[in-house]
């Protein structure tokens, strides 16, 4: 297991007794573009195959954010679902997180960790991160409805999804 304390009492723990699975669920189902409406379920099943990096409040210990990174322990890894609770954003914690993630792989000997973002790309370039060729990158995407990150719309033109709390 892992663990980090920041200067000002903030706790990484990479121990999955203590992430929330409900907080996380509703962060990812209600908040995060790229989870929108995804059911518990699978957010239980992902977190189980993954090591989960959670970020808890010093004053009561509550959970105010998330990573998740899908490995192979020795390689490769690919950082993602990374939440940080709105009530707790400007504080550095993204950056922090993204930081620890990275040197906790580094100490695995992974040597390259990917991840996508539509939106935070200064916080990942602030730990090392740096944009990919895409000529080297191809997919499958077997999803019902693939979900533009840049607009939130599926492929199909429809309007954004929408889910209600």
């Amino acid at each position: 297991m892992f663990t980090l304390t920041r200067d000002d009492g903030y706790l990484i723990s990479t121990d999955p007794g203590l992430i929330d699975l409900d907080l996380v669920h509703r962060w990812l189902s209600t908040d995060a573009y790229w989870a929108l409406g995804r059911d518990r379920e699978t957010v239980v099943r992902a977190f189980a195959g993954a090591i989960g990096f959670g970020v808890y409040r010093p004053a009561d210990g509550r959970q105010v954010a998330v990573a998740r990174v899908v490995t192979d322990r020795a390689t490769f890894a690919w950082l993602c679902d990374v939440y940080v609770d709105r009530a707790e954003r400007g504080r550095g914690l993204g950056t922090w997180l993204a930081g620890a993630v990275r040197d906790h792989l580094a100490t695995l000997g992974v040597r390259r960790i990917v991840l996508a973002t539509n939106d935070a790309h200064e916080v990942y370039a602030k730990v090392g991160f740096t944009p990919v060729r895409a000529d080297r990158w191809m997919e499958i995407d077997r999803r019902e409805v693939a979900v533009s990150p840049l607009t939130s719309k599926d492929q199909q033109g429809r309007p954004p999804l929408t889910v209600e709390p």
